[in-house]
């Protein structure tokens, strides 16, 4: 039986208003659990490629029922050896070892794949049964998540978390990711080769702890220039203090492609 209601979104911006003249989302999480498939990569590793490639083929792969918040984040310890990867953040080297640190296996590598939380290492094979499977379990809370353009170069992001019940712990994480990113490497494993990268994550808040009654953050942002802000997408999810588990994540992307 397929899981319904997965996600609704509300668009208030057409085709023919500029990004920036108040164009705005809404995306609301549905009742069946949705699946965060973060991904842990750098332009200075051989390897990622492929894995890049898949991230940003997940929809299709799987299929337009499955419900995907998909992440890339690139990582700062590959800039050594020959190219600084320009979106590298060394808080994503910490995110990725905060995911080991209760597990079994603590070493982190790219290209490395978590899904809600977990690592998924037969990422090639198994991330369609794997997205699958989660989208079946009914998600123990909503998130709501609104972006709001409020001139040329700023940009607001709205989330807030309600539990189904008063058992429900975690905290509250917020990404603005950009799609679309074409880079030219000049040096490194990946020397002379043109990369494309989507949902590469840009920004990064949280955590914010669940309080009883949820949890809320607004975020104002100034846009650099060189983003594109019709390629951007907010993402909200929240993960279990306990064991790492995403809970439920949400994602403005469907806006995006709405405005073509």
């Amino acid at each position: 039986m397929k899981p319904i209601a997965f996600l609704i979104v509300a668009c208030s911006a057409s085709v023919t208003i500029p990004a920036y003249a108040g164009a705005s989302c809404e995306a609301n999480s549905g009742v069946a659990t949705a699946a965060l498939v973060e991904l842990y990569t750098s332009e200075g590793c051989s390897s990622c490629p492929p894995a890049d490639k898949q991230l940003s083929q997940l929809k299709q792969q799987v299929g337009a029922a499955a419900v995907i918040v998909p992440l890339a984040l690139h990582v700062s310890y590959w800039d050594a050896i020959g190219w600084k990867d320009p979106f590298a953040q060394k808080a994503f080297d910490q995110r990725q070892s905060q995911l080991l640190a209760n597990r079994k296996n603590r070493i982190v590598y790219t290209p490395q794949f978590f899904v809600n939380g977990n690592e998924l290492r037969a990422w090639r094979t198994d991330l369609p049964r794997t997205i699958k499977d989660i989208n079946a379990k009914a998600a123990p809370l909503g998130i709501s998540l609104k972006t709001m353009s409020t001139d040329a170069n700023q940009f607001v992001i709205t989330a807030d978390v309600k539990p189904y019940a008063k058992s429900v712990s975690g905290a509250l994480y917020v990404a603005l990711s950009e799609s679309a990113l074409v880079s030219h490497v000049l040096r490194g494993e990946n020397s002379g080769v043109t990369l494309q990268h989507d949902d590469t994550v840009r920004a990064w808040f949280g955590p914010i702890p669940l309080r009883q009654g949820g949890a809320h953050l607004q975020q104002r942002i100034t846009i650099p220039a060189e983003w594109k802000r019709q390629h951007l997408q907010a993402v909200a999810f929240v993960q279990d203090d306990a064991n790492g588990n995403v809970l439920q994540a949400v994602s403005t992307a469907q806006c995006n492609q709405t405005r073509g």
